[in-house]
């Protein structure tokens, strides 16, 4: 197969796509078709790994929020400092363990 697409990032996509397959047949021993021709595998059972992968990208897209979330709080909290070594006396700062900011209200 030719790869025509002068796109970088669909490039490094499919070459990413290509290692992956290696990593899966040696984990599994089996190409996705010869699993198919092979009927080791069936359509529900592809749904299943369908689904078992959407879930975990849910969990992943959870944790990256948590870590988004962390990241905002630490350069607002950065932000404080520079006003504050500015010559700001950060009075009206001295509150901010008194704020209840929910975790999705941040996002």
């Amino acid at each position: 197969m030719v790869i025509k697409t002068k796109d970088k990032i669909v490039q490094k996509v499919l070459a990413k796509m290509d290692q992956r397959s290696l990593v899966g047949q040696k984990k599994y021993g089996a190409t996705m078709m010869e699993e198919i021709e092979g009927q080791e595998k069936d359509l529900d059972r592809f749904l299943v790994d369908v689904q078992e992968e959407l879930m975990d990208a849910l969990l992943y897209i959870e944790a990256a929020r948590r870590c988004l979330t962390d990241e905002v709080e630490e350069a607002m909290l950065n932000r404080i400092k520079i006003v504050a070594q500015n010559g700001n006396d950060g009075l009206h700062y001295d509150n901010l363990g008194d704020l209840d900011i929910e975790y999705e209200k941040v996002i």
